[in-house]
């Protein structure tokens, strides 16, 4: 048998990164093809020490550091690299880290690397929304890649559908047990590309890596489908028969929006905001289609019914 092509795993104990791991070992092929090794901050802890037990080569790797990045990427064939904005809210932190990651894989001969990018807000809305820090940041690194000499491919996830469920979605402590309230600054025909980041980021990532020369240079948008707001609220209805029959959708303000935030730095509230209001005209992916990255998926992504009915916030609903 051919010796394994080392897949180096960014994130590897967090939600991306953890669902390219399950993805890749829980496919015959794949677990073949691939020998993975796992970046984590700390290889003793319990989540990593678990990955280690399903043969997952898990080692140290500091973002930060191009010494730490050398050595854990030495040897590698492919790397899915993602960065957390949210940790410190630095933009330029993120792209300084995005860039190393990028500089060291092109001296380490990497062969694919995929970036997991978002589009530009600021240059997409011709600058009406210019605050969406977290998806420009990661779209200046896609940029910087783009120049340099190594096969790429840009992992573009959609709007997560645990953060519906994480709070978006929630009771109304007005009303009866039986309401549940979408409460967001936009119309009700918003299109949302949502996407279950913790079951199908591996799914499309092992897609891209099965499908490497189709891919190259390309983006994959990576979202089950556009929903509106209407539709999450309707197909919600559908599945929590009893205990969200009469739930529903309501716009709100823009302070209403950032009110309901609560202790997040003003900076954050404003973003969150921005991310919600530019969907609406503009279009989470430019209004692109989803059917060219479907296509070289081989298994389906998760429907929003689908993830409704097994999501931990909503277990106990009828």
């Amino acid at each position: 048998m051919p010796s394994q092509k080392i897949v180096v795993v960014f994130g590897a104990t967090g939600v991306q990164g953890g669902s390219v791991i399950k993805s890749i070992l829980g496919d015959s092929r794949t677990a073949e093809e691939f020998k993975l090794r796992g970046i984590t901050r700390d290889p003793s802890k319990p989540n990593a020490q678990a990955l280690i037990k399903q043969g997952v080569e898990c080692v140290e790797g500091d973002v930060n550091s191009k010494e730490s990045l050398e050595k854990a990427l030495k040897g590698a064939y492919a790397v899915f690299a993602v960065t957390n904005y949210w940790e410190k809210m630095d933009p330029e932190l993120e792209k300084r880290q995005g860039k190393l990651i990028a500089d060291v894989s092109v001296a380490a001969g990497v062969q694919h690397l995929i970036w997991s990018s978002l589009y530009n807000v600021t240059e997409l809305t011709d600058g009406k929304f210019s605050g969406v820090e977290h998806f420009d940041s990661k779209a200046d690194v896609e940029k910087y890649i783009r120049t340099l000499s190594i096969p790429a491919t840009f992992f573009m996830p959609g709007f997560y559908m645990s953060n519906v469920s994480g709070g978006m979605l929630h009771p109304n402590a007005d009303s009866s047990k039986h309401e549940y309230v979408l409460t967001l600054p936009v119309p009700d025909h918003t299109p949302i590309p949502l996407f279950d980041a913790g079951d199908d980021t591996g799914k499309f990532v092992k897609a891209i890596l099965t499908h490497r020369d189709e891919v190259l240079g390309k983006r994959v948008l990576a979202a089950t489908d556009y929903y509106t707001c209407k539709q999450i609220v309707d197909e919600f209805r559908e599945v929590k028969k009893e205990d969200g029959k009469d739930s529903h959708f309501e716009r709100v303000s823009e302070q209403a929006f950032k009110d309901a935030l609560g202790g997040m730095p003003d900076r954050g509230k404003d973003e969150m905001y921005e991310n919600m209001a530019f969907m609406t005209d503009y279009g989470y992916y430019g209004k692109a289609g989803l059917g060219e990255s479907h296509a070289i998926l081989d298994e389906k992504p998760t429907t929003w019914k689908e993830f409704v009915a097994k999501a931990k916030p909503w277990a106990d609903l009828k």
